[in-house]
């Protein structure tokens, strides 16, 4: 996951510099407007891709959480991070979601659904499958050892 982090802003990198050589290029060799276009355009769709796997990556690096007694903790964040705390009395159900691109990797997202109107609910994003299912059993047992 590192090396991902570490490659993508100098792919971005190379591909602005790419993108005013193309610029330069057809100016210089008299290029048709719409194949400018075109390369611009896909060297925009690749920047973007290239932006959203560093910021899906910097964002899985810096996400934590924890459970103990008192209930879930979620932290995120680098520079300005929050942490967010739920007490096990408050939980009212859990759920567990996989989207495709997370079934491929076996990843779920885990939501805590707490006591509440107004964001009522705390993610625990791209956990492993199997770390998902155990975090919502024990969560279970905590809610259901309140309710005793």
């Amino acid at each position: 996951m590192f090396l991902i982090g570490a490659v993508v802003p100098l792919a971005i990198a190379g591909l602005v510099a790419g993108g005013f050589v193309a610029l330069i290029a057809s100016t210089v060799l008299d290029l048709p407007r719409t194949l400018v276009v075109a390369c611009i355009a896909g060297l925009a769709g690749l920047v973007g891709a290239a932006f959203g796997v560093w910021l899906g990556t910097s964002q899985y690096r810096h996400t934590a959480w924890r459970l103990d007694e008192q209930g879930l903790a979620v932290r995120r964040g680098r520079l300005w991070q929050r942490e967010t705390r739920v007490p096990a009395n408050r939980v009212q159900h859990l759920d567990i979601k996989r989207g495709p691109l997370q079934r491929g990797r076996e990843l779920s997202t885990l939501v805590v659904h707490t006591a509440g109107t107004r964001h009522s609910s705390v993610t625990v994003p791209n956990l492993d499958a199997a770390d998902a299912e155990r975090l919502r059993e024990r969560l279970g047992r905590a809610i259901d050892a309140e309710d005793d």
